[in-house]
């Protein structure tokens, strides 16, 4: 057999933020610390910071009035911000910069007097913070079917901002037949879907040219994670999601001959190489190559609040 490696895969510059966010919280105020949602949409790093003390919730309320409270990686909505300064408690953002920056547009739109188009899938955390930002002038438009139901005054100017993580093809193809019907419409900004979304993408795309399977590793609930997959199988190659190997069945590798391996942004590196160790112990291995389309060397740093947890 033949492995693939995607180049780049795994931590994008947002997680590994978060992540560290609430590493270095639970080092200087000591557990327990509080979340908001998954820091990150992944078992294993959850799983991981909840042995250190981290305590994750979604529901505001029950997190104890003053105590430290970290805002997951996705965002949130004015709304869950004035319930925590309610509840007087010390908050951490770990909100992804490029998540913060769909959120400043939405507010910018809004206010200019735009209805905005938020394309993106209903029950993910990183939508209702958005949309949270100016729920009176978004629609969501998440299938064709949302698009064919859209009425709006014609005189109406019209934006569109998108999910970080959302599949590049299927954003194009569904900008395209918006522009079909609101011919001026203000088209999303290429940056908009995240860089690392973009490149674990167009890795895939390569694999899927010389692999007879896909495996990502990546948890159920993360969005770029199925993406992934879903950009593979589109390419006419099978793929799996897994979390870890203890997902994979030694019968999903019968007949492969060129095995392809990637990471969600959200997944660690230390599953895929687990996934190679156990790979080599099961099947012959001609060579273990690398395909790369891209080198990621952006880091987001520490807001100004956030270096200041050192100083308290």
């Amino acid at each position: 057999m033949d492995i693939y490696l995607a180049e780049p895969r795994g931590f994008c510059a947002g997680v590994g933020r978060a992540i560290s966010i609430v590493n270095l919280a639970l080092e200087k105020f000591q557990p327990p610390i509080y979340v908001r949602h998954e820091i990150v949409h992944n078992y294993h790093v959850v799983k991981e910071l909840r042995k250190k003390g981290a305590i994750f919730v979604d529901d505001i309320e029950l997190i104890p009035e003053g105590t430290v409270t970290i805002f997951s990686a996705h965002g949130v909505s004015p709304d869950i911000r004035a319930r925590a300064a309610a509840r007087n408690l010390r908050i951490i953002d770990a909100t992804c910069p490029l998540v913060t920056k769909v959120h400043t547009e939405a507010k910018r739109y809004a206010r200019e007097g735009y209805h905005i188009l938020l394309l993106g899938h209903r029950k993910h955390v990183e939508i209702e913070g958005t949309m949270g930002e100016a729920p009176n002038a978004i629609t969501l438009v998440e299938t064709l079917g949302d698009l064919d139901r859209l009425q709006l005054p014609p005189e109406k100017p019209i934006a569109i901002l998108t999910q970080t993580t959302l599949a590049v093809d299927d954003t194009q193809e569904m900008i395209k037949l918006i522009k079909e019907r609101f011919p001026e419409v203000v088209q999303p900004k290429a940056q908009d879907i995240c860089f690392a979304t973009t490149n674990r993408q167009k890795a895939v795309k390569e694999l899927a040219k010389v692999c007879d399977l896909i495996l990502v590793v990546g948890s159920a609930n993360s969005s770029n994670s199925n993406r992934l997959a879903e950009v593979a199988r589109a390419q006419g190659v099978k793929s799996l999601l897994i979390d870890d190997v203890t997902e994979l069945q030694l019968s999903e590798l019968e007949g492969v001959r060129s095995l392809g391996i990637t990471a969600g942004a959200s997944a660690p590196e230390f599953i895929v190489q687990n996934l190679l160790t156990w790979l080599a112990q099961h099947y012959p291995t001609r060579s273990i190559k690398t395909i790369s389309v891209s080198s990621e060397e952006a880091k987001f740093v520490l807001t100004n609040d956030l270096q200041n947890i050192n100083k308290v």
